[in-house]
């Protein structure tokens, strides 16, 4: 499903990525570990074509991804939620969630809104609430949501169990991992394996923008 090879990414002249190479097959369940600054964020940035990189290749489905520009690369299927969730608060949670369909045009947005829903009932009871009204926790939800619409082949999730009390970090484990129903391939970024050691196919050790060997 995504191939890397040999990754350099750098931002303001310093490299922040060096020769990452990874791979995550169809359906599977992948984690990122490594300490904060280790480059997690980086990498998705990357992936998702929110960051340019500066040298290696990153393919979907075999697929170069290298001119394909950010809003290009949802379309095709690839979803991202941000550790810092980036709820927009002027628009209701439902708005929030149908956002990556609006802006990729994407057909059957209603049936995938309703699959949503009913993964994630705590958000269908938000719909209608606005995004500043959301606690830290329910704005996690919220951003997982969001990602899904438009995360039908790859989800990228940087963080999601961070700063959440343990309570709500067992249920989007939970989530998660009834992921696997949706023959989705999942990356998921963590500093260490306390929520998702469970959940996980495979592992990647991330330290100074290296990747080890999975394990």
């Amino acid at each position: 499903m995504l191939s890397i090879d040999s990754l350099d990414v750098s931002i303001k002249s310093v490299r922040i990525l060096r020769g990452v190479n990874l791979r995550i097959e169809a359906g599977q369940m992948a984690g990122l570990v490594g300490r904060n600054g280790a480059g997690k964020t980086t990498l998705m940035r990357a992936i998702v074509g929110a960051l340019p990189a500066t040298g290696g290749a990153i393919a979907l489905e075999g697929k170069s991804l290298a001119a394909v520009v950010s809003h290009a690369r949802a379309r095709l299927g690839v979803g991202y939620m941000p550790e810092d969730r980036r709820i927009i608060p002027q628009l209701t949670v439902e708005e929030n969630v149908l956002l990556p369909a609006w802006a990729t045009g994407a057909a059957g947005a209603a049936a995938r809104l309703a699959r949503i829903y009913e993964l994630i009932p705590e958000v269908a009871a938000l719909r209608d609430r606005k995004g500043l009204q959301l606690s830290g926790g329910q704005q996690k939800l919220t951003a997982l949501a969001r990602a899904l619409m438009g995360g039908t082949k790859l989800l990228l999730l940087d963080e999601p169990f961070e700063g959440v009390a343990p309570v709500l970090a067992q249920r989007l484990a939970e989530v998660i991992g009834s992921l696997r129903k949706e023959g989705l391939s999942v990356l998921l970024s963590e500093s260490d394996l306390s929520h998702s050691r469970k959940l996980l196919d495979v592992v990647f050790p991330i330290d100074r923008g290296q990747v080890g060997p999975s394990a």
